[in-house]
């Protein structure tokens, strides 16, 4: 339980307060990789249910698809089954400002492993789905064959932390998670120490995602960096009031 106080107690960095009541699961999110667009509000807006209020920065949306390894994750009070709880994984979200509390929204989520996406799915109420994904010390590759996504790319990490930009804490420092549920809106409370940040050299990259009118792909990402991980409280999920009226 130490090592769990010294993550609730570290919080100077949080934008809001740590929510009330036990938190639920824990789990670590490591070795990630971060890639971010710019991409048009309209578009956006098309697709992210308008129960949410899409955040901006500077009057920029952007998209962001993070690879990453999912590890250890687990129930309070419950050991981690390393062949469910490990494994790895690609999602591709947006940013959300719902009452003053910015958090993310998935637009795709995918693991590695069968079992893990049902069970994630199933539990959370998140878009997980099957993917084929190996990756190496370096390298990342994923395949999502019903919906043609791809991920390749090789990398070089630098071993300095880098001071973040305030882009970079606006994309990195969320600390919670929207959700839209049977006609409902949700939000998953989150908490971890502060974001890490290293610079990055992509060597290789081919992607494709097509997610609505949505496209990724390697033609220039606008940002990219790197983390070594974070280790992550969520609390159980609370319906929400929707957002009334959007522009």
């Amino acid at each position: 339980m130490t090592e769990i106080n010294n993550i609730l107690l570290d919080n100077s960095h949080r934008p809001f307060a740590i929510p009330p009541g036990q938190w639920q699961f824990y789990q670590e999110w490591n070795n990630a990789l971060f890639l971010h667009w710019k991409v048009p509000f309209d578009s956006l807006r098309q697709f992210v249910p308008q129960k949410f209020k899409l955040d901006t920065f500077a009057g920029d949306c952007y998209v962001s698809l993070v690879a990453f390894t999912m590890q250890n994750i687990r129930p309070r009070h419950f050991p981690a089954i390393k062949f469910i709880s490990d494994f790895h994984e690609v999602n591709v979200r947006t940013y959300i400002d719902n009452d003053n509390k910015k958090g993310v929204y998935f637009l795709n989520i995918e693991a590695e492993k069968y079992i893990s996406a049902l069970i994630a799915k199933t539990l959370s109420g998140l878009p997980y789905e099957k993917a084929d994904i190996k990756r190496a010390h370096r390298t990342y590759h994923s395949r999502n064959n019903i919906k043609n996504f791809r991920l390749d790319t090789t990398f070089e990490v630098s071993t300095k932390l880098f001071d973040k930009t305030p882009l970079v804490t606006w994309l990195t420092e969320r600390y919670c998670l929207y959700l839209e549920s049977n006609n409902m809106a949700f939000r998953y409370d989150i908490h971890h120490k502060e974001w890490e940040i290293k610079k990055v050299d992509i060597q290789e990259l081919e992607l494709y995602y097509k997610i609505d009118n949505i496209i990724l792909s390697d033609l220039n990402p606008y940002l990219v960096h790197y983390s070594d991980g974070v280790k992550v409280l969520a609390w159980a999920k609370q319906p929400i009031r929707p957002v009334q009226h959007t522009t």
